[in-house]
Protein backbone atom coordinates (compact mmCIF):
# COMPACT_ATOMS: atom_id res chain seq x y z
CA UNK A 1 0.00 0.00 0.00
CA UNK A 2 2.93 2.08 0.67
CA UNK A 3 4.80 1.92 -2.90
CA UNK A 4 1.17 2.57 -4.48
CA UNK A 5 0.67 5.51 -2.29
CA UNK A 6 4.47 6.97 -3.30
CA UNK A 7 3.60 6.39 -6.85
CA UNK A 8 0.67 8.05 -6.84
CA UNK A 9 2.31 11.15 -4.88
CA UNK A 10 5.24 11.17 -7.46
CA UNK A 11 2.81 11.33 -10.38
CA UNK A 12 0.91 14.44 -8.28
CA UNK A 13 4.23 16.06 -8.36
CA UNK A 14 5.11 15.36 -12.50
CA UNK A 15 1.47 16.97 -13.10
CA UNK A 16 1.95 19.86 -10.92
CA UNK A 17 5.38 20.53 -12.35
CA UNK A 18 3.73 20.32 -16.06
CA UNK A 19 1.02 22.78 -14.79
CA UNK A 20 3.65 25.39 -13.14
CA UNK A 21 5.73 25.21 -16.19
CA UNK A 22 2.67 25.82 -18.48
CA UNK A 23 2.15 28.74 -16.32
CA UNK A 24 5.86 30.24 -16.58
CA UNK A 25 6.10 29.40 -20.12
CA UNK A 26 2.85 31.61 -20.89
CA UNK A 27 4.13 34.91 -18.02
CA UNK A 28 7.88 34.66 -18.03
CA UNK A 29 10.25 36.47 -20.35
CA UNK A 30 12.56 35.03 -21.81
CA UNK A 31 15.51 35.53 -19.17
CA UNK A 32 13.81 33.64 -16.64
CA UNK A 33 14.62 30.27 -15.57
CA UNK A 34 12.08 28.87 -13.71
CA UNK A 35 10.68 27.03 -17.01
CA UNK A 36 14.06 24.98 -16.99
CA UNK A 37 13.98 24.14 -13.13
CA UNK A 38 10.41 23.46 -13.54
CA UNK A 39 10.95 20.78 -15.91
CA UNK A 40 14.42 19.37 -14.15
CA UNK A 41 11.91 18.51 -11.49
CA UNK A 42 9.15 16.90 -13.95
CA UNK A 43 12.46 14.49 -15.78
CA UNK A 44 13.23 13.87 -11.63
CA UNK A 45 10.27 12.38 -10.83
CA UNK A 46 9.70 10.60 -13.99
CA UNK A 47 13.05 8.95 -13.29
CA UNK A 48 12.12 8.44 -9.80
CA UNK A 49 8.55 6.81 -11.17
CA UNK A 50 9.86 4.59 -13.16
CA UNK A 51 12.40 3.53 -10.76
CA UNK A 52 9.22 2.87 -8.19
CA UNK A 53 7.62 0.72 -10.70
CA UNK A 54 10.51 -1.77 -11.63
CA UNK A 55 10.99 -1.82 -8.13
CA UNK A 56 7.50 -2.72 -7.30
CA UNK A 57 7.09 -5.25 -10.51
CA UNK A 58 9.88 -6.81 -9.49
CA UNK A 59 9.31 -7.40 -6.15
CA UNK A 60 5.75 -8.56 -6.99
CA UNK A 61 3.88 -5.74 -4.75
CA UNK A 62 2.44 -4.64 -7.76
CA UNK A 63 0.23 -7.11 -9.84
Amino acid sequence: MLLKSLIALVFIGMLASLVAGAGFLLRDGSRSRRLLTSLKWRVGLAVCLVILLVMGFSTGMLD
